[in-house]
């Protein structure tokens, strides 16, 4: 069973900057593409960055040049480093993980940042 589990979220003020983690369990981490998703109250999940499993990374426009994704396939980890946090950051923010060949997908249960002063 896979399990992912983030953490790292919280209370920001406007411009502060936030260290998400998601740590993963239950299979092999560098076969998985991984990504972190957000969610605001009333709107879609959307994508904020992925990592493949090769490296490579895509950001999404909004938060391009004040994020950084990165993985530690020895600790099983995937982070989200935000900086310059807006208000419109405000979000759940989910873990992803997606099989590299088979596509299978998993999602953590999210951590919740809060950008407000």
């Amino acid at each position: 069973q896979v399990q992912l589990v983030e953490s790292g979220g919280g209370l920001v003020q406007p411009g502060g900057s936030l260290r998400l983690s998601c740590v993963a369990s239950g299979h092999i981490f560098s076969l998985y593409h991984m990504g972190w998703y957000r969610q605001a109250p009333g709107k879609q999940r959307e994508l904020v960055a992925t990592i493949t499993k090769g490296s490579n990374i895509n950001y999404a426009d909004s938060v391009k040049g004040r994020s950084t994704i990165s993985r530690d396939n020895a600790k099983n980890t995937v982070y989200l480093q935000m900086n310059s946090l807006r208000p419109e950051d405000t979000a759940d923010y989910y873990c992803n993980a997606k099989h590299f060949w088979s596509g299978a997908e998993y999602w953590g249960k999210g951590t919740l940042v809060t950008v407000s002063s």
